[in-house]
């Protein structure tokens, strides 16, 4: 008789998890005064208010809404003044969109590899990356692990490089003292269902600096350039006057949304707590297992938040079962979807800048931004044989949901020949 739940056995959790977004009256009523009011969009006060409230949150001066978190860096890039063969150095494990945001201002993402025990970009990496034409640093905190911030700072105040932080994963996680997304020149936040703070699509850019707040605010509205003290504070609708507006489109949010992160910003900090408090308990339980490395907790982190909770998987010590074939296992023991970390940008589908025609702009440039160029042995490893990530919700429960992950990774070390 089989033990393990993807040969017949019994399973060691049959559902029960809690659902994502969390929905409760107070989006619903926000979102009715929102339908009610007749002012859905174009800097309304629910938008205005819910700017103001995230900067507020995230402790830097400013904050601007927009339509996703992809624009968001496309924006970041073109506020910081990045251009035609610029470069910017990128991590090699990330979504596609922190690269192709590069691509887009006509830049040159530059893929470096990552550090072993965290997946977040090696400083070591960037420093041998960087060139004369070098301008930024993108820095992911992914998944579940702050960047070395210490190092990367320090980097790029040797070369004078920008740092944009694509904090996507990470609404607030918390880093000596200061939000993520508050420790480069811009902080860019995608709201997409899926993340910490959703609003189902959107996204958000923060900054210390009134310079950027105002291109940034134009980026979004159109290429109008707002009249700060108004946009930032009672908000007129007035703009500084025609001759310094610039080239750009429509990016803004609309009130709907504005409304369901309002909603969701209130229970974001407890739900952050929540998640953290059961990670540091799980990845507890998950160091005692022979085979199973917890990620890095950066040092300095005082409160981490997850996107993704991630760990590292060592077959050798599971009688040589695939990580493809544990994830599988693992996933029908606790009813609960566990996938790999995301695929290496030299060898992403989804990041294939070479099939779009706008990006030909000459020979030279096309060879600069084809991804297979790039050497990225630690995130090859860490997708094909190493990555174990399930969805944060997964922490939004209790203790004894975490000792049932832990339960179901012993199961399958103990039964694993079931499955070689």
């Amino acid at each position: 008789m089989p033990k393990l739940a993807i040969k017949g056995g019994i399973p060691v959790r049959n559902g029960g998890w809690i659902q994502w977004p969390v929905v409760r009256e107070k989006e619903i009523d926000l979102v009715n005064k929102v339908t009610r009011s007749g002012n859905w969009s174009y800097n309304g006060p629910m938008e205005m208010e819910f700017r103001k409230k995230w900067a507020g949150f995230i402790g830097t001066k400013y904050a601007i809404t927009a339509v996703n978190g992809t624009v968001t860096l496309q924006m970041a890039w073109e506020a910081l003044g990045l251009g035609f063969g610029d470069e910017v150095i990128v991590p090699g494990l990330t979504w596609q969109a922190t690269a192709a945001s590069v691509i887009d201002v006509n830049a040159i993402p530059v893929l470096v590899d990552v550090e072993e025990d965290s997946w977040c970009i090696d400083p070591a990496a960037i420093e041998a990356a960087v060139t004369p034409g070098t301008k930024a640093i993108a820095v992911v905190h992914l998944y579940g692990t702050i960047c070395n911030m210490n190092e990367i700072e320090a980097i790029a105040g040797k070369y004078g490089l920008y740092i944009v932080e694509d904090a996507s994963h990470q609404h607030g996680s918390v880093y000596k003292g200061k939000k993520v997304g508050s420790l480069g020149h811009i902080g860019s936040f995608s709201l997409q269902q899926s993340k910490v703070l959703t609003c189902g699509e959107g996204g958000l850019l923060t900054t210390d600096s009134h310079e950027l707040a105002e291109k940034l605010d134009a980026l979004r509205n159109c290429g109008r350039r707002p009249v700060m003290e108004e946009v930032f504070g009672t908000d007129t609708g007035n703009y500084i006057s025609e001759g310094n507006f610039i080239q750009s489109g429509n990016y803004r949010m609309t009130e709907f949304q504005a409304a369901v992160l309002t909603g969701q910003l209130e229970r974001l900090p407890q739900q952050v707590a929540l998640r953290d408090g059961n990670a540091i308990y799980l990845n507890s339980l998950l160091k005692k297992i022979d085979g199973i490395k917890p990620m890095r907790r950066e040092k300095g982190t005082d409160m981490q938040s997850y996107f993704n909770f991630a760990f590292r998987y060592d077959r050798d010590a599971f009688k040589g079962l695939s990580v493809a074939k544990f994830r599988e296992a693992l996933t029908a023991e606790t009813d609960f979807p566990f996938t790999s970390c995301y695929a290496p940008l030299n060898a992403c589908e989804l990041y294939s800048p070479l099939t779009k025609k706008r990006h030909k702009i000459s020979d030279d440039y096309s060879k600069a931004i084809n991804p297979a160029r790039f050497e990225l042995p630690v995130c090859v490893k860490a997708y094909k044989e190493e990555s174990v990530c399930c969805h944060h919700k997964a922490l939004l429960g209790n203790k004894k949901d975490m000792e049932q992950i832990a339960e179901a990774i012993v199961k399958i070390y103990e039964n694993a020949d079931e499955i070689i």
